[in-house]
């Protein structure tokens, strides 16, 4: 089976676009991924990527004009009969190497940390799901010592609103995303930086097709 999906992205100083298609080939998908600049000023391989993928277990990236490969292997083990999900990603061109971890302690209890190697960068996220509509998530930055908010409700099934905060940056983000198989997705976004003198807030709308062939 092959799905393919095209993305518009729409802001008031710029558009650009993005597509995907994948193929399913037993225990295996195979990715392509396009953006607008594979067609800007002719075709050209620039914002090309291909990837191999099997799920739940590892994904290949290759980014074909950097010619960089990334590496993302996956893995779940139990820590005291709960479920912890471990991800290891590594990209060779920057050498950065990223660790990713999730304890599910229950169906509305989860903590996650990320860590990247070498440096102090390190993020600590709890995730609170209460009554399967609002969904808490309060993280921490280990490296910019700062709190980060986020709140996410869903409404009338398909509708989801969610609201953040980022401290260190003074940063306040409102989103508003409708998911529908035979409609399509769109997702509306708006945000302000409170630590400016003129708080002009910043608009940005997507829009997401999916096709099954």
């Amino acid at each position: 089976m092959m799905k393919a999906s095209f993305k518009a992205r729409y802001e008031p100083e710029k558009a650009a676009a993005a597509a995907t298609v994948s193929v399913k080939a037993g225990d295996f998908k195979l990715r392509a991924s396009l953006t607008d600049a594979t067609v800007v000023n002719g075709p050209s391989l620039n914002g090309l990527a291909i990837a191999v993928e099997k799920p739940g277990f590892f994904i290949v990236d290759y980014n074909v004009p950097k010619k960089d490969v990334r590496f993302q292997f996956m893995n779940s083990v139990r820590v005291a009969e709960k479920p912890l999900n471990l991800t290891y990603i590594h990209s060779k061109g920057d050498g950065r190497t990223i660790l990713d971890g999730a304890l599910v302690i229950d169906s509305g209890n989860k903590v996650s940390a990320n860590h990247v190697l070498g440096t102090g960068n390190t993020k600590l996220k709890y995730t609170y799901v209460h009554g399967w509509l609002t969904t808490f998530e309060p993280s921490y930055d280990l490296g910019k010592n700062a709190w980060d908010f986020a709140v996410t409700r869903k409404f009338y099934g398909d509708d989801v609103l969610r609201a953040t905060y980022q401290t260190s940056a003074k940063n306040l983000g409102l989103e508003w995303s409708r998911s529908s198989k035979q409609n399509g997705s769109f997702k509306i976004i708006a945000s302000v930086n409170l630590a400016e003198e003129r708080k002009i807030p910043k608009l940005c709308a997507e829009t997401t097709w999916e096709f099954e062939m």
